[in-house]
Order: C-alpha cells, then structure tokens, then sequence
C-alpha cells in the first residue's frame, strides 16, 4: 500500500451537536478496517454519532471523512445527503420487510446500487451470514437471531463504504446472542470495510473490537486500541466487576484428552477450553480481573494450570474495601481485582514483580 493509500485509510469524524442541555462533541479519527466500538452509558451520544455519519443527524462544524471519500465539510460547503452515502445501517430490530421474503429483503437492499458499484455480491453478502437456506421464507418465520443476520446481510447487499451498527444484539437473548457473534467476527475479518459498532455491553466489545472510543455526557474521554483502554486504571471501564483484559494469542497446541487449548502470547502460554480454532490460528482472549489472583512466588500443587510471571504497573481502589492491579506480562496488560486487606498484606507496589494465576476454566472468549 503506498503512501497517499495509508493515509485515507481512515474514518474523520469532526462535528458538533447541540439540544440544550445535552451536547455532543466529537473530534475522532478511526482506522479504516476492522471494528471501531463506541462505548459509553446511555445518553452518552453514542447513536447520535451514528446519526451524524449517516446524514441523519445535523450537525455544526462539521467534517465527515471515510477512507477518502469527504461527506461533510461545513467549510467548504459540503454535505453529502444520507441516500448518496455509502453506508449499510443495522439497528436493534432487524425491520425487515414483512411482505417480502428473505431473498426479496436482500434484493431490495441492492436496488440502489448500480452494477458497476458493488462491493459486496449478493453471494457473498448471503454466504457470510450462512442464510442461503432462509431465503424463500418471510421474516414472521424467523427467529430473532435469523431475523438480524438477515437485515445485517441487506447492509452489506448495499455495497458499503462503512457499516453503521447500533447495538445489533440488544434485542436478543443470550442464546440468540452466542448464535450471531460468530458471524459478527468473521464479518470483521473478512471484509475491507470499517464498521462503526455501538454497544453498552463490554463482553461484546472486547470479543469484536480493534479499536475502542469512550464516550461519556456527550464527550469522547479516550480513543485507542481497545487493549489499552481496558486496562487504563483512570478510566471507568477498568474499574467494577466487569473490568477485564484483551489478550491476541495463537493457538500452539490441543490437548484433546483433557479437552483444552494453549495459547501463546507474549507473556508467555495459557491453557484455556478447547478452541475449534486449529494450531496456528490467532485467537482473541478475555481475562476478567475477578478471575486473576496474585502470589509473590509461584506455587506449586494447585488446580490453577497459568502461572505468569508479571510486573506491577499501577494500583487503584475498586469498590469499597477492594483495589484494582495494573499488570504487564511481556507487554500484555492484565488486570486483577483483589481484596485491600490481600494488598496490604502482600505490600503489593508499582515495579514489583509477582505471580499471576489464572484459572483456565475461567478464560473467556
């Protein structure tokens, strides 16, 4: 990729949006692929941004910007109306058109785009979504989970230039849920297109993320990887019983008689439940800092099968009663949540270097 191509491998991002007495100021350059998440309680502006990109939203000093081609630039005068922007919406409710079948839903998604513009076939936009099999029954047929891979398979029938995702998986249950994460991950692997993911849910994040933006009262409060951010402790999402880390790892070995996997990081190895992901293949890891204890030695006959060697980086109080421990392992942030008193007693401080442990039953994907 040359020069000139790296640098419009961007999304920009700049406006203002003002209904007194909430307002939104965003000022955010995102990368170009993958999954950028927006996080942030409710009426933290999150779909109100999403609004702003798509057109829908008006907005004051503003400049829209994805991968080279500018939407908005109040100025020099331009506004690119929503119809004449290359995006596929997704909302919470699949909205598929009840009259129409699956195929007739798809098709639809596709009228406004001429031959010569697609991005993305119809073949593909179905065999991504695996619902070659749904498309001649109508959408009072399907169940919740089937409905959304439908309408995220019409974004893509668009051909766009971005994906626009406002928490796609609110409605579901957790089963429904489990059912269309997979999909979600290999749309963010396989596809060269950047999608802008909302979500309040920080086990979706941290499954589909590469880049996180932390909205709070209408303000971006951090933008970066999504790695990094989680294991900020001065910011709220590494705080609470929630708070977790983001491990990237590859699979080196399986161990089929006791039904686990190992992972290699660069903080060393861990032993997880079995993945179905073959050796060789990259995997991402969450590790809850409930689920990671400390020990100034490692220990020998325990049930626990990590052990990582790690360096202390920052300490912070939790809840009441509790602190939160900033870890490196060879580069790799962690997180553990522990009792004061246990602090106290282990006169854990920045530079020290320690144990992690880390039950392998309790490493999440």
């Amino acid at each position: 990729m040359n020069a000139t191509a790296q640098v419009a491998a961007q999304v920009r991002a700049r406006f203002s949006v003002t209904y007194a007495p909430f307002a939104l100021n965003c000022d955010l350059q995102l990368p170009g692929r993958g999954v950028s998440a927006l996080f942030g309680p409710s009426g933290s502006g999150k779909t109100t941004a999403l609004r702003v990109i798509a057109g829908l939203e008006h907005a004051s000093h503003a400049y829209i910007e994805v991968n080279g081609t500018v939407w908005q630039d109040d100025e020099r005068g331009i506004f690119v109306p929503p119809h004449r922007r290359a995006i596929g919406y997704v909302f919470q409710e699949a909205s598929l058109f009840a009259h129409l079948d699956v195929r007739g839903n798809l098709e639809y998604g596709m009228r406004r785009i001429p031959q010569d513009g697609r991005r993305v076939s119809l073949a593909q936009a179905v065999a991504l979504l695996d619902i070659g099999h749904l498309q001649q029954r109508k959408p009072a047929t399907l169940s919740g989970g089937e409905r959304q891979r439908v309408a995220i398979a019409r974004a893509l029938a668009t051909s766009p230039g971005i994906l626009l995702m406002d928490e796609p998986l609110a409605a579901l249950d957790i089963k429904r849920k489990a059912e269309i994460m997979p999909y979600l991950e290999r749309l963010r692997d396989e596809l060269d297109i950047p999608m802008l993911y909302v979500s309040h849910a920080p086990d979706e994040i941290t499954r589909l993320a590469d880049h996180l933006v932390l909205l709070e009262a209408g303000s971006v409060v951090a933008s970066g990887a999504v790695a990094q951010l989680l294991t900020r402790l001065d910011l709220d999402i590494a705080h609470g019983d929630a708070a977790s880390a983001l491990i990237s790892g590859v699979i080196v070995a399986q161990d089929d008689e006791f039904q686990l996997s190992c992972a290699q990081f660069n903080g060393g190895a861990l032993w997880l439940p079995q993945q179905s992901a073959t050796v060789g293949k990259s995997v991402r890891i969450r590790i809850q800092a409930r689920d990671v204890s400390l020990s100034l030695a490692p220990q020998r006959d325990t049930s626990i099968l990590n052990i990582l060697p790690v360096t202390i980086i920052g300490l912070s109080e939790d809840a009441a009663g509790q602190v939160m421990v900033a870890l490196d392992a060879g580069g790799t942030p962690l997180l553990s949540r522990i009792t004061r008193k246990s602090a106290v007693a282990m006169q854990l401080r920045p530079g020290a270097a320690i144990h992690a442990q880390i039950k392998g039953v309790a490493i999440l994907r």
